[in-house]
């Protein structure tokens, strides 16, 4: 038997202490008399016998006669066709007269049953007893119920709640109440609902007259809701709400429980008048959170399952109804992580550091990336600015390259660091995922998480250079990259262009850039301004051509000793 049977009565216990109360009389003195009266016996009377001999059709029963009677078998056996009694049993039995041929006795075990059953269905109707009885058959209306006698059960009387299956209670047996009869017409109604409303009051009061805030009791889940489970405490029920069913987060109380179950509860709250009980599983243990500080202080280290992920991080639960939260800033040293499914999963058992504990809050903080050592301290050591790593390139992007430093922590190369000249539209144009290359550490900053890297700061700036490869007033020949209203671009060498501004083009006024240029062309033109900072270089074909003009005027005028005149010049120059 359960701790809810022991504590709450039940329909079943009802039903089997019914169904055992005898109401036969003391056997032995019945025996005693009806030996010393036989022969006054009358038939119809009801009189004491014992079962001498069990044979394959018939009992025989000696009632103190001359001789037995002869029973049918069947008259001895149950619904199911098993047999009830033993040689040795006393039973009743009616006594239906003598046989005058042979001067055995005519007895009936049926008839006696039956006689005794009405006279127990009229003494519990009149006492509003209860009587046990077994449903045999679905009928029109109900169903047909043996108590000794056929009796007839009410569909609407077969239980207190909605019955949808109503062929599941035949072949089982219940306690019922009478709520009418008629024996000339051989007709009784049965109600089990009647019964267990009174059944149900019953406990009702008795549960009610021990329940009390504080109390530990047992009872049976009946119903689930989002919300909570209704607890059936004997006739009563109570509500254990879900933040009432433990110290941790409950999805749903269907997770934790089916209906039916046994379980144990505490009153936390008793409306006596109202009739109102508030009930708690997580109260009969002590709260988790009361003394988190000093089972967990900050620093230390705990271990936990993971219970749930969400995008800024993972619940882990380090004891039940104690739940921490791993941001996703504090499971991994790089920065680059985009949600805590690329570290953990669910159900993962992992080790974490207590950053923080609020009790008030019930907030605890915990830390993935500190159970290891801090990277960023190795790279500051290993790797200051201005070294060189050589790292394995982890993912291409259209503004740079990332590389990683050390595992886990990755450098990012800006596009606009990986050349000095050229111009470069994506970095897989050079670099492929997986490569191994070298890179120039610029900078670190471990609060951002950020490594800057720099291919191009490998070798020197080609453009500190053109100061002195291409002087102001020095000549450079090279091709027309680019035309554009403005001017023009050359390509002086690799990587290297200056413009040809459109006022550098000629002394005569142009329109048209396109009319007289196209890309490819070779030009020369004369090195005007240099600026590496700004990575300029000015160049001008008309300076060019003005500065080999007066070469030419000054060698032809050289090579005579008279003054020419200026139309002489022109004609010279047109020649």
């Amino acid at each position: 038997m359960d701790k809810l049977a022991e504590k709450n009565s039940t329909v079943e216990q009802k039903d089997e202490d019914i169904s055992q109360v005898s109401e036969e009389p003391n056997a032995n003195a019945l025996m005693d008399l009806y030996q010393e009266s036989i022969k006054e016996l009358q038939p119809g009377e009801i009189v004491q016998g014992k079962v001498v001999y069990i044979g394959k059709d018939h009992v025989m029963v000696d009632i103190g006669f001359k001789s037995e009677g002869a029973i049918p078998k069947n008259e001895f056996t149950d619904l199911n066709g098993k047999l009830t009694i033993k040689e040795g049993d006393e039973v009743e039995v009616l006594f239906q007269g003598v046989n005058e041929i042979d001067g055995g006795v005519s007895l009936s075990r049926t008839k006696a049953v039956r006689i005794r059953t009405w006279e127990k269905v009229e003494r519990l109707y009149e006492k509003g007893g209860s009587i046990y009885g077994k449903i045999v058959a679905r009928v029109k209306g109900g169903f047909s119920v043996d108590i000794g006698v056929p009796a007839f059960l009410p569909g609407s009387q077969v239980d207190i709640k909605p019955v949808r299956d109503y062929d599941s209670f035949v072949g089982k047996g219940f306690s019922f109440k009478i709520i009418n009869y008629n024996r000339k017409l051989h007709n009784v109604i049965l109600s089990r609902r009647q019964f267990l409303e009174e059944e149900k009051q019953r406990q009702k009061q008795q549960t009610l007259a021990r329940l009390k805030e504080g109390a530990i009791v047992y009872g049976r889940v009946k119903n689930i809701t989002d919300y909570g489970v209704f607890v059936d405490l004997g006739g009563i029920d109570g509500l254990l709400h879900i933040t009432d069913i433990s110290w941790g987060k409950v999805k749903h109380p269907a997770d934790l429980f089916e209906i039916g179950d046994e379980i144990k509860v505490k009153v936390i709250k008793f409306d006596r008048e109202k009739e109102k009980i508030s009930l708690g599983i997580k109260q009969l243990t002590p709260d988790p959170w009361e003394n988190i500080s000093e089972k967990y202080p900050i620093g230390s280290r705990v271990k936990g399952r993971v219970t749930n992920l969400a995008d800024y991080g993972a619940f882990v639960q380090i004891e039940e109804g104690v739940e921490g939260l791993i941001h996703i800033s504090e499971m991994t040293w790089s920065k680059r992580l985009k949600h805590p499914s690329e570290v953990l999963s669910v159900g993962d058992i992992v080790e974490a550091v207590v950053l923080n504990a609020d009790r008030k809050k019930r907030r605890l903080s915990l830390g993935l990336k500190q159970v290891g050592p801090d990277p960023w301290e190795i790279i500051m050591e290993k790797y200051p600015v201005g070294s060189v790593i050589e790292g394995k390139i982890k993912s291409l992007t259209d503004f740079g390259i990332f590389v990683e430093v050390i595992e886990g922590i990755d450098g990012l190369v800006h596009i606009s660091d990986i050349s000095w000249i050229k111009r470069i539209k994506h970095p897989k144009e050079l670099y492929k995922k997986g490569e191994v290359i070298k890179a120039k550490v610029l900078s670190i900053d471990k609060e951002a998480g950020k490594i800057a890297l720099g291919i191009k700061q490998l070798t020197p700036d080609p453009w500190q250079q053109i100061p002195e490869k291409f002087p102001v007033g020095s000549t450079v020949t090279g091709k027309i990259t680019h035309i554009t209203d403005f001017g023009l671009f050359v390509e002086v060498e690799e990587g290297i262009e200056g413009l040809i501004h459109i006022s550098e083009v000629s002394r005569e006024k142009v329109k048209n850039l396109a009319d007289r240029f196209k890309i490819g062309d070779e030009v020369k033109a004369k090195v005007i301004r240099t600026n590496p900072e700004e990575r300029k270089l000015g160049l001008s074909i008309k300076q060019l051509e003005e500065e080999e003009e007066k070469s030419t005027w000054h060698k032809y005028s050289s090579g005579h000793r008279g003054m020419l005149k200026l139309g002489d010049l022109i004609k010279t120059k047109m020649g």
